[in-house]
């Protein structure tokens, strides 16, 4: 998809939202690794233009999270100290 210019964000509407469901997607890699991936809707924005069919296009602002997980002990790295101290 192109970049949208600011002229497309001209009388767009600001939409509040519930989060519903947040799924984790999971991918086992070649090495072993498996990697837990989720989308994390931050905002929405309704735009004044429509798509061929009349619906209406929405934009949004979200994060990945990504968390490693069941990593082989051999990709691991020596731990290091912690610089905070202990609460």
């Amino acid at each position: 998809m192109s970049k949208l210019s600011l002229e497309a964000f001209a009388g767009s509407v600001d939409l509040d939202f519930t989060e519903v469901e947040e799924h984790w997607n999971c991918y086992k890699l070649s090495d072993g690794t498996t990697l837990k991936v989720k989308l994390v809707l931050r905002g929405v924005k309704r735009l004044n233009r429509y798509e061929p069919d009349g619906t209406p296009i929405y934009v949004i602002n979200s994060i990945n999270v990504v968390r490693a997980v069941n990593v082989p002990e051999e990709l691991k790295a020596k731990p290091k100290e912690s610089e905070l101290p202990p609460v």
